[in-house]
């Protein structure tokens, strides 16, 4: 809505409720304000600034009803401003007329909603925040949470972030329900003040099937920040079966949260799957991989197999050896020999120190 549209409407009906107030106003200044209405509509802005900026002047320093036409004169005066393109200006008279309103606290109120707007328009933005938080501060019996959440979008806007958080506490407290816009907003916000916490569950209740793929990503990401890495895999593992994750660092990504979130044996069933299905290489970096995870997992059958694998693909002495050591943790003493023995044979020192303390076991010596 433009500044001239909004000035229009503010305008309707003016002076019927207005110049009926109380104090009563002398018949002459209620003609005169309708006058300069009508020069307002002809689009008579000077003439308008002009002649309002005087009475007001004039009247400022009388009696409470001379004070109150010239609040009124005043109002006018930012009328004109305001159409002109000059919301500063426009401001800082409805700021007079708010200081000359006197008892008329109902009309004062709405000066000052208008004039938080003019400064937001006139890029005076702290000025307009912490006007429209007064404004919201001023109880006037409406529904104000639609101004409550401007309030929180300038502050937002602003980047000041603590203020902000503080206002959106207030502005979902007076929501039923979030719409997508508001919360989108509150979702920068938890973020930009740490409350890694609120933001998961914000993303939590608006996640589904027809959630986009970055919602999913974003959410997992939020558990991870907040020290839940279970969480984080099981959201992963979610968006990809349902297809909202499909390229090929999504698939690694799933398998390193797993592994991270504590359901490695989930990640090498994966991995094991992929493998069948040829949409992974069969090689030493997927199988490192594979038997780090079925270890992380304690499935002793399938970790030394994975194990082994490795071994025979990667022929470096340490994957022997390591498989061996695990085959001899696990009292499988005849397969940590083979292992050993191939990993001295590659040239591995501490082989030969392995097959003495197996040679040395009780359990291997029966």
């Amino acid at each position: 809505m433009t500044m001239r549209r909004w000035w229009c409407i503010c305008l309707v009906s003016l002076w019927t409720s207005l110049a009926q107030a109380s104090p009563a106003l002398p018949g002459d200044i209620i003609q005169d304000l309708n006058r300069m209405q009508a020069q307002l509509r002809d689009q008579q802005y000077a003439s308008v600034v002009n002649r309002a900026t005087q009475q007001a002047t004039r009247l400022e320093s009388g009696n409470t009803a001379d004070r109150w036409a010239s609040a009124l004169y005043q109002q006018l005066a930012a009328g004109a401003l305001a159409r002109q393109g000059q919301p500063g200006e426009a401001a800082d008279r409805l700021a007079q007329a708010r200081a000359l309103s006197g008892e008329e606290r109902a009309q004062a109120r709405r000066w000052l909603k208008q004039e938080a707007s003019l400064r937001r328009a006139a890029g005076q933005s702290p000025q307009a925040s912490n006007l429209l938080a007064e404004w919201l501060r001023q109880k006037g019996g409406e529904d104000d949470s639609e101004e409550r959440w401007k309030l929180t979008r300038w502050l937002a806007s602003d980047q000041r972030w603590k203020a902000a958080a503080e206002s959106l506490a207030s502005s979902i407290g007076e929501s039923s329900a979030l719409n997508e816009t508001q919360r989108t907003l509150a979702l920068a916000i938890y973020q930009r003040t740490q409350q890694t916490d609120r933001a998961l569950d914000l993303l939590l209740q608006g996640l589904g099937a027809k959630s986009e793929a970055n919602n999913w990503r974003q959410a997992a990401a939020l558990a991870q920040q907040s020290g839940q890495p279970g969480v984080a895999a099981a959201l992963w593992d979610t968006a990809w079966r349902l297809g909202k994750l499909d390229v090929d660092h999504d698939r690694w990504q799933l398998v390193r949260l797993h592994m991270a979130g504590g359901t490695p044996a989930r990640a090498a069933e994966y991995l094991e799957h992929w493998l069948a299905e040829g949409d992974v290489v069969r090689n030493e970096t997927t199988l490192r991989l594979l038997a780090n995870a079925w270890q992380q997992a304690r499935d002793k059958s399938q970790a030394l197999a994975a194990w082994q694998a490795l071994a025979r693909i990667s022929q470096q002495a340490d994957d022997w050896r390591r498989y061996g050591q695990l085959a001899y943790t696990w009292g499988q003493d005849e397969r940590a020999e083979q292992a050993f023995t191939r990993a001295q044979a590659l040239g591995d020192e501490q082989a030969a120190e392995w097959l003495a303390t197996l040679a040395q076991s009780p359990r291997y010596s029966l």
